[in-house]
């Protein structure tokens, strides 16, 4: 009420703003009641929302303003504001913040009638004992001003951590999804009962994929045609990037400028976005937990379902 006649008293004048609010259901404030309520010294709840207020909207910044209400309260209690979940959501409002909504989907694999195909190994089982025991893996793109940038991410499932990625401005086999997976195999060092899930894109299928799995000792599985649920991890991982980076910041004019954007959104995906299927801690730290763990206990058998 206040912030309206702020708005408007200049125009109007409070008098006649007061008269007509009171006709209203919500009309309840007289040209002396407002004017009281500017010179009230700032009550404590008003001073802590102020305070909250910029914190909230700093930490919302720093993490590519995507977080909504829930990852936003755990992120507060992480840094030590304790405070509840719909106090957080009304500073939230106050300050005119939100989390993004996800875009509808589209499909950019083609599917190749005359390659061979893995069996699917995962048969829609997204879940995993330890690090490097699954990975998934899928292409998207970008529009540029100077093209088409395509993107390939590698996914271990057990912490969600983005292992590989690559950006390129073509969809071929030896400079995408390759490429992407060199560097996961090279970031992870032991393979040994890895198995890689696919959708049955030409490049995935691909003679020159599956060989390279088939040297690196990676199973390799694959799920239907244009079914997303058969690999529906890897799908999430597409729609996360493209909700939280691509849209957030476009358009963009060159694919460097994507592959830079995308290399700085990545170590944030791995180091600082809290994810609320891992209890809203960072895949980091789900690792680092693991390890921690298995230097004093047994190792897990080795099974893709959790121990």
């Amino acid at each position: 009420m206040i912030a309206y006649i702020e708005a408007y008293r200049d125009q109007f004048g409070v008098e006649p703003i007061c008269a007509a609010l009171a006709e209203t259901d919500g009309g309840f404030i007289t040209a002396r009641g407002y004017r009281a309520a500017k010179t009230r010294p700032a009550s404590t709840r008003m001073l802590r929302d102020q305070e909250l207020g910029e914190v909230i909207s700093r930490l919302h910044a720093d993490n590519y303003g995507v977080y909504g209400v829930r990852k936003m309260h755990a992120l507060l209690r992480r840094k030590g504001w304790l405070l509840g979940r719909d106090q957080t959501g009304r500073i939230m409002r106050q300050q005119g913040l939100h989390g993004v909504r996800r875009g509808k989907r589209i499909f950019t694999t083609r599917p190749d009638p005359a390659g061979q195909r893995p069996a699917d190994l995962v048969q829609r089982r997204f879940v995993a004992a330890r690090p490097n025991r699954l990975w998934v893996a899928d292409l998207t793109f970008v529009p540029t001003w100077s093209g088409m940038a395509y993107v390939a991410f590698v996914t271990d499932v057990f912490s969600r951590r983005i292992v590989g990625w690559s950006v390129r401005s073509t969809m071929t086999t030896e400079a995408l999804p390759l490429e992407a997976l060199q560097m996961a195999t090279w970031n992870r060092g032991e393979l040994s009962g890895l198995t890689h899930h696919s959708d049955r894109g030409s490049q995935y299928v691909s003679l020159r994929y599956t060989d390279t799995l088939a040297e690196l000792g990676i199973a390799g599985s694959v799920g239907s045609v244009g079914d997303s649920y058969d690999n529906a991890l890897a799908e999430t991982i597409n729609g996360l990037y493209k909700t939280e980076l691509i849209r957030q910041r476009r358009p963009w004019k060159t694919v460097e400028q994507v592959e830079l954007a995308t290399l700085e959104y990545v170590w944030w995906f791995n180091h600082r976005r809290l994810h609320s299927e891992l209890s809203y801690r960072t895949p980091i730290e789900v690792e680092a937990a693991y390890y921690e763990a298995s230097t004093s206990t047994e190792e897990p058998d080795g099974s893709l379902e959790p121990a």
